[in-house]
């Protein structure tokens, strides 16, 4: 009886490449790409890892300092929305500059070109003299660096914060006026926590209304499942 049967695997037959060598130029391309591929993609999860990493230590080093303890609360109540890090990270950069340091080392390796602030804005803030010129421009420095992080992640951050496509969760607006509230304080200027509550609307307002168009579909989705 013949044995029936092809070449001993791993063993070439006469003529025949093995492994890499046999495959055809096509083929070694299209595995180089994808072997070039994998390599990006754990680069990527490493500096996302790393990007993460530097978030999460700027927030805790902030909420360390005993003049914002009591903002612990607040800032574990967003982080329990799901709320991304780095939001919240960019609302406390008005008033500590280790968070501001991150979320522009954060900014810088996300996007080839950070936007510059239109400080003619600040004329809004100021027109009527509650706010100085100089801290007007502070503000809309602040704002713009809002509205790029949101940029980056527009339905991840939206969708945690708006209940529905009117109204923001409070906490976000509670911990963004107490950060103004500091942040006068810091420019010697005492402002009860309720007087600046419409200023903080009024904000978050501008940082959030170009992007609602984008997500008001998906958030009627979301108050509809609740329903």
């Amino acid at each position: 009886m013949s044995e029936i049967g092809g070449p001993e695997i791993g063993a070439p037959g006469e003529g025949a490449a093995s492994g890499f060598e046999g495959l055809s130029e096509n083929a070694k391309q299209r595995f180089a790409a994808a072997a070039a591929g994998m390599q990006q993609i754990r680069r990527e999860e490493k500096k996302s890892k790393r990007r993460d990493d530097q978030v999460a230590k700027a927030i805790i080093q902030f909420l360390d300092e005993s003049d914002h303890a009591h903002l612990f609360v607040l800032v574990s109540r967003l982080v329990a929305r799901d709320c991304p890090s780095i939001f919240i990270l960019a609302i406390l950069s008005l008033i500590h500059e280790g968070c501001r340091a991150t979320v522009k080392e954060y900014l810088g390796e996300m996007l080839k070109e950070i936007p510059e602030p239109d400080l003619s804005a600040s004329e809004a803030l100021t027109k009527h003299g509650a706010i100085a010129a100089q801290e007007g421009e502070i503000l809309i420095r602040w704002i713009t660096r809002l509205q790029t992080v949101l940029s980056l992640d527009v339905e991840g951050i939206l969708l945690k914060l708006m209940i529905d496509e009117k109204h923001i969760d409070g906490t976000v607006l509670q911990l963004t006026t107490f950060v103004l509230q500091e942040f006068f304080q810091s420019q010697k200027r005492n402002i009860p926590f309720e007087k600046l509550q419409p200023l903080t609307a009024s904000i978050l307002q501008t940082v959030f209304e170009p992007f609602i168009p984008s997500v008001r579909k998906l958030l009627q989705q979301k108050t509809e499942e609740k329903e």
